[in-house]
Order: structure tokens, then sequence, then C-alpha cells
């Protein structure tokens, strides 16, 4: 049954008016699917969902393929549910199997991106323009059209964390910190405004240094020592202050160091060379 204007069905005889020809004036994009296709039970509802948020900026062809060998075999259908986005009359992206909502989203962005994901390039926009409340204003609206966008969610609390709401902006990150996508990000973010706290707490970078005069051995102020280097973007440091924990007392705090440690890895990413240089100085520390 189509749900939706922006879904129709096609068969072989109207597939050249219902999706070559109207892919010049919209993108279509194409789902081969069957009756007795458990994974199409499962993808064909969310491309079906997705087409009615589009409003109309794509099309959702269906086409059964039992009944359409001509176009299966012109088109090499060799596993279903296949899905092939139609620009121009010409085949411009295309997924074989059943993908999890994100990555449809994703797949769909590249053709034409729904009002949400036009949203959040505004969000995004804005965000690197250091216009945060505006960001923070715009992934909210997302957010009410989409509760559950990874992306949207993410945004939000990294915004907030620009905007030293620190509270609500963990709050947010915290729903996606175990996402497969974004959870590593969020994460890193989520330590990120812990010791933006814990520096505050020890008086800055001056406080830590100070108590650390008066007394070396204090794993307290060399904790926030690295928190105040690691609050100003000067992550060797805060990693060396860290690793002086972890070597002198590896499980104090639950093995906090370490965990702050993994945490800043996730933020800065696994291809940035002091994530390599000092994941190799910690693995040496604790083994």
């Amino acid at each position: 049954m189509v749900a939706h204007e922006a879904v129709i069905e096609v068969t072989e005889a109207t597939f050249a008016e219902e999706v070559l020809e109207r892919s010049y004036t919209t993108p279509v994009v194409v789902d081969f699917w069957a009756e007795w296709c458990g994974p199409c039970r499962y993808l064909g509802p969310v491309l079906e969902k997705l087409a009615a948020e589009g409003q109309g900026a794509w099309t959702l062809a269906k086409l059964n393929v039992d009944y359409a060998p001509n176009l299966s075999a012109q088109f090499g259908i060799q596993g279903i549910p296949a899905v092939k986005a139609f620009k121009n009359g010409k085949v411009v992206a295309q997924f074989v199997g059943a993908q999890p909502e994100t990555n449809v989203r994703r797949f769909l962005s590249m053709l034409a991106p729904t009002p949400v994901a036009r949203k959040l390039d505004q969000a995004q926009e804005a965000e690197r323009a250091g216009r945060w409340e505006t960001a923070a204003t715009l992934y909210r609206q997302a957010l009410a059209e989409t509760p559950d966008d990874p992306q949207a969610t993410l945004g939000l609390g990294r915004t907030l964390l620009g905007l030293d709401q620190l509270d609500e902006g963990i709050e947010w990150l915290a729903k996606v910190a175990d996402h497969v996508e974004v959870g590593a990000t969020a994460r890193g973010l989520m330590a990120q405004a812990r010791l933006t706290r814990e520096a505050e707490a020890v008086g800055g970078l001056e406080g830590a240094q100070a108590r650390l005069a008066a007394n070396p051995g204090d794993l307290e102020g060399q904790y926030g020592l690295a928190a105040a280097y690691a609050t100003e973007g000067e992550y060797a440091p805060a990693f060396d202050a860290l690793l002086t924990i972890v070597r002198r007392n590896r499980g104090w705090q639950d093995g906090l160091a370490r965990q702050t440690m993994i945490q800043l890895f996730d933020l800065l990413g696994d291809e940035d060379p002091l994530t390599r240089e000092y994941r190799g100085k910690l693995s040496q520390a604790l083994f």
C-alpha cells in the first residue's frame, strides 16, 4: 500500500515515465523488493517514513522484482532489498541490504537534503561561525522533528558546552554516548566538559601548578593540571600529566586518569598524531 504521495508503485510498463523521466526534475529512489523478503519488510517502512519527511524533495518508487524480471536483469539486481537513486535518468547512488535509518538518511542527504538535514546544515554553519545561540536553536528545531537524530543530539550537546551550559550539554551528549557512529565523539566531549569543571575547581593552570609546587605528589593536583591544559587545548602536556598519575597509581579514583586519556583519544580521533603517540605510551605504562 502506498501511504504517502511521495511514495509510488511502479512496474516495468511505468518505469520509464515514473522513474527515468521524473528523475530529470526530482530525484527518484527505487526500492527493489519482494513480498517474501524479510529484510525488505524492515527497510521498506524506513524508506517510506523518510520519503514522507522529505515533503516532495525526492520520490520513492517501489518495484516488486517478482513482476519485473527484465528491469531486475537490466540493473543487475542479485540481492534484495536493493536501492538505487536516479537523477537525470541515471543511477547516481545505490546500496544493497537493509540498513539502519541513520545510514539511509546519510544516503538520502547526498540526493536532496530533507528539511531536517537542511536545518542541521544551518546549525553546523552557525556553530562553525561561533553563533552558539543560533546553532542551539536550530539543533532544537531539528530534534523537535526527529527526536532521536544522533547528529542533532550531538550538535546540541556540543553547542551547549560552547555556551558554558555544561550540565545540560552533558545530559544531551549522554543520550548518544553509546551510539555506534557518534558515541566516541560524545564521550570525548563529555570528558572535555568534566575537565573544564575540574580546571575551574583548582583555579586553572596557575592554581594547579601552585598546588603541585607545594606537594609534587598530589595526584588530585596532577589531575587538575591535566584538566587545565586540556581546557586550553594543550593536549600533549595534558596527556603527560595524566600519564604521571597512571605511572604512580594506575588505580587512583578507579582508573580515572586512564579513562580520561581514552576519552580524549575519542575526542581527537584515531588518526590524530597525539592519539597514536600517547596511546602507545599509555599501553607501555599499563603493561
